[in-house]
């Protein structure tokens, strides 16, 4: 068993009887992490990214065998395979995903014999608070950790999460591992490696992970419709950096809007609809107001030293990734 995890499992105040106990009653908590191992078929429009063979772990929050996990390691799979506690294999199902928080639900075809892991609340995970970071595997997969942030988090792939949950020390199999708080729920899912810049310390290794509050909303749909029952967003299909407060396109997804409308990577953005951009955050939050999904956006860019406007007509983010893959040569 880790040190750092048992002391911090007594110090979260998890048990209160002694270590056998303590140690006995982890144990139990962290049987509802499972290991997830998914393929994807190699014409699949994320797998140039993500891989064609994907694994990290997922939590079983319902007693139907259904897994929470982060959505990137299920995204557009051919096969899912769950690992249980004592090592059982078993297949599972794509449920839903929710590009908006990055939540990934899937099913097993076999129900678990384990205890499924209670949703808590991370509204109140103030900074500094200890918390368990867990993986498939048992205590030997689990440290102690601590908040160190609760900040706002913008992604290169057209996503930001609002109040993100940034711990360290960080952990190095980060997708899909648990937050656990201090009486035994769970808080968060852990979805991205970081580099946090702290005053006075110097930047920090770390976790993002996703609040577990932002599931309770959209869970039944994930659930029955396998995505949030709410018009979708309008996608661009770029990835895009921020530098000095300036945004860059640094890919163009392939197939998609962005590519049919003529952006290119390098490109600088300078406004959204008539609206100077300020920053990458504030570029997607300009994107996302212009309405839903198919509404044409005006970009300003700047290419080379050439100014230019480019109108591209958006897409629906789910609906591409959930086209039949092409076929590969």
């Amino acid at each position: 068993m880790k040190k750092t995890a048992f002391f911090f499992i007594l110090l979260l105040g998890l048990v209160h009887n002694g270590a056998v106990r303590a140690a006995d009653q982890a144990e139990e908590v962290l049987k509802a992490i499972v290991k997830i191992r998914a393929v994807i078929p190699e014409g699949a429009r994320t797998a140039a990214i993500l891989g064609t063979e994907r694994e990290g772990h997922g939590i079983l929050f319902d007693s139907r065998g259904y897994i929470l996990t982060t959505g990137y390691l299920i995204i557009e799979s051919e096969s899912i395979e769950v690992t249980g506690p004592d090592g059982k294999k078993t297949k599972a199902i794509f449920t839903g995903y929710d590009h908006a928080t990055g939540f990934g639900v899937l099913q097993t075809e076999a129900p678990l014999e384990v205890e499924p892991l209670k949703l808590g609340s991370a509204a109140e995970l103030k900074e500094g608070a200890p918390v368990l970071v867990a993986g498939h595997g048992g205590l030997e997969s689990a440290i102690g950790a601590r908040v160190v942030a609760r900040r706002e988090f913008a992604g290169y792939w057209e996503y930001i999460l609002e109040d993100a949950i940034y711990t360290a020390p960080a952990y190095a199999q980060f997708a899909g591992a648990a937050l656990i708080g201090p009486d035994g729920r769970l808080l968060g899912v852990g979805s991205l490696f970081a580099q946090l810049a702290v005053p006075g310390v110097g930047v920090l290794p770390c976790n993002v992970f996703i609040p577990i509050d932002l599931l309770r909303p959209i869970l039944e749909d994930l659930i029955s419709l396998g995505h949030p029952n709410k018009p979708a967003r309008p996608w661009l299909g770029i990835n895009a950096e921020e530098t000095h407060g300036r945004v860059f396109v640094t890919r163009i997804t392939e197939g998609g809007p962005a590519e049919g409308a003529g952006l290119k990577t390098h490109d600088l953005v300078l406004k959204v609809n008539g609206k100077p951009v300020e920053g990458l955050a504030d570029f997607y939050r300009k994107v996302w107001a212009a309405g839903s999904a198919g509404v044409n956006i005006t970009l300003s860019i700047l290419e080379g030293v050439e100014a230019k406007e480019v109108t591209v007509h958006t897409g629906d983010r789910n609906k591409f990734l959930m086209m039949k893959p092409k076929k590969t040569v």
